[in-house]
């Protein structure tokens, strides 16, 4: 146990620029965006990039461990694991339908009674409902019979599920909540800001045709004709791990939170939301990453390096200009602030030299490999 007194977070501070593209969608269809520092910018949100970070191959394959599911249809898992199972037959689970509602309220007490689906997503880890599904599975005949056993089998099933840990890695990570069910919440070790552009930006729109391919004679012209709003725009993201909270999770499972947060890591900076991408392919990766461990329980947002919009300069886009003013105001920061316990200190740039970096320039790493490395090392002593 650390005799630090303070709490130990990780930072990650990105640059990524995109070509034109709608990777997050508003309700009218154009791509989210906000005011900041009186300038309209483009914006993704936090739920789009934490879905496509969690949702990847990278994240799973190096946790090693299955991720968690949002799901209304928890009653439905157990119905059909019933009818697999040969307890009960497709075409009769009206007493099963009304025995699993009844356990479902649990964990939504506003459930549809006749359909089963509850009134919000519930996070669950494959753990969690599998021995959920099994639970009903081996106990069936006692749960059906109303039994002792059986209801005894159900409440140690709900206790055991409702502890506040999960070895599931996006759940310790993202947490959940249920509102009516507050001591099956997790509480979230990951926050993740909305993703803002580094510069000004304005809307454009896309007019596009489709033409019909088996004409009559006497038909011409476009079949079908649309409108498809999008931007261009250079992104300044920024995630912060609390890594006790992580721990506390995980079951104090010091080696899933170190893969869990390597994975995080690795997987946000390759993150890139789904959105309209076969219209735009938008396959962009990030162009700078900086990666901190602090035990002084601080955390900098650096957005406000772009409050004033970047200018792209001549022979020079956002990219270079942004990571520029990003590195000037980390070193603003940590010059006032000399008392900060910067643990690790880890960054790479595919689009500007170390040399062209007065405060970040000595923690540029040269591959993916040797950047997570420190972030590793300093988890590891602290």
């Amino acid at each position: 146990m650390s005799n630090n007194p303070f709490k130990t977070f990780i930072e990650l501070h990105l640059i990524q620029n995109f070509v034109p593209a709608n990777l997050n969608r508003d309700d009218t269809g154009s791509p989210k965006d906000c005011e900041f520092g009186g300038y309209r910018r483009a914006r993704i949100s936090s739920q789009a990039l934490k879905r496509a970070i969690r949702t990847s191959r990278r994240f799973t394959v190096m946790t090693g461990v299955d991720n968690g599911t949002h799901s209304k249809w928890l009653n439905r898992q157990i119905i059909n694991a019933l009818i697999k199972s040969g307890k009960i037959q497709k075409d009769d689970t009206e007493n099963a339908q009304k025995i699993t509602i009844e356990f479902v309220k649990r964990y939504d007490k506003k459930i549809n009674t006749k359909s089963g689906q509850t009134s919000v997503l519930i996070f669950f880890s494959k753990d969690e409902k599998d021995a959920i599904v099994n639970t009903f599975v081996d106990n069936w005949a006692n749960i059906m019979a109303d039994n002792q056993d059986g209801k005894a089998a159900l409440e140690k099933l709900a206790k055991t599920i409702a502890k506040n840990t999960t070895n599931a890695p996006d759940i310790a990570l993202f947490g959940r909540m249920l509102a009516g069910k507050v001591e099956f919440n997790t509480d979230a070790a990951c926050q993740v800001s909305h993703a803002i552009s580094t510069h000004r930006v304005t809307m454009e729109m896309d007019y596009y045709t489709a033409v019909e391919e088996l004409p009559q004679d006497d038909e011409t012209g476009a079949a079908m004709v649309g409108f498809t709003a999008f931007n261009s725009a250079c992104f300044y993201r920024y995630c912060r791990i609390d890594w006790e909270q992580l721990k506390k999770n995980l079951d104090n499972d010091s080696e899933i939170a170190q893969r869990t947060t390597r994975a995080f890591l690795r997987s946000a900076i390759d993150a890139i939301p789904t959105g309209k991408q076969n219209a735009f392919a938008a396959q962009n990766p990030t162009s700078f990453a900086l990666a901190v461990v602090r035990r002084d329980g601080m955390c900098w947002n650096l957005a406000n390096a772009f409050e004033t919009p970047v200018q792209a300069k001549q022979g020079n886009g956002y990219t270079s200009e942004s990571i520029v003013k990003l590195d000037a105001l980390w070193g603003a920061l940590a010059g006032f602030y000399d008392d900060s316990d910067i643990a690790a200190l880890s960054a790479y740039s595919t689009e500007i030299t170390p040399s062209q970096l007065k405060h970040l320039g000595t923690a540029i790493q040269t591959s993916v490999s040797e950047w997570l490395k420190p972030i590793k090392n300093a988890l590891m002593e602290g």
